[in-house]
């Protein structure tokens, strides 16, 4: 359950960020930018503040490497699904999906990373003191 909350909300930061809907901060702050400029600034920083959250525990977890990796795995899955005919790639507004999918994926798994190795080698990890 703690895996699916993380990606849930990874996933929830992505598509408020950028969706292929019109409710999502870039169009609303490219359409009302002039209008809602404290608006606007408020929540792009509340937007930032969420992805240094989310980065930084996803590059200290697993790497900027690990992170390659996951979306080179989502990606090969991705191909595999299309090469047998089950994924139709013609769709633009799906595929933006797709692409904050695999994006909230990494985050999530990022996020999590921790709490995985902790269960699978019994060693936890500690943050460096001296910061």
């Amino acid at each position: 359950m703690g895996f699916l909350l993380r990606w849930l909300m990874a996933f929830l930061l992505l598509a408020a960020t950028f969706n292929p809907t019109r409710w999502n901060y870039v169009r609303w702050t490219q359409e009302n930018f002039n209008d809602q400029l404290p608006m606007a600034m408020l929540f792009g920083l509340l937007l930032l503040v969420g992805y240094i959250i989310y980065l930084r525990a996803t590059v200290r977890s697993i790497g900027t490497f690990g992170m390659g990796l996951i979306l080179a795995i989502v990606a090969a899955l991705l191909w595999v699904l299309y090469d047998i005919g089950w994924l139709n790639l013609e769709n633009r507004s799906f595929n933006l999906w797709l692409g904050i999918v695999a994006l909230s994926l990494v985050l999530g798994i990022g996020l999590s990373w921790s709490h995985v190795r902790r269960m699978l080698s019994g060693q936890s990890d500690m943050d460096d003191v001296d910061e």
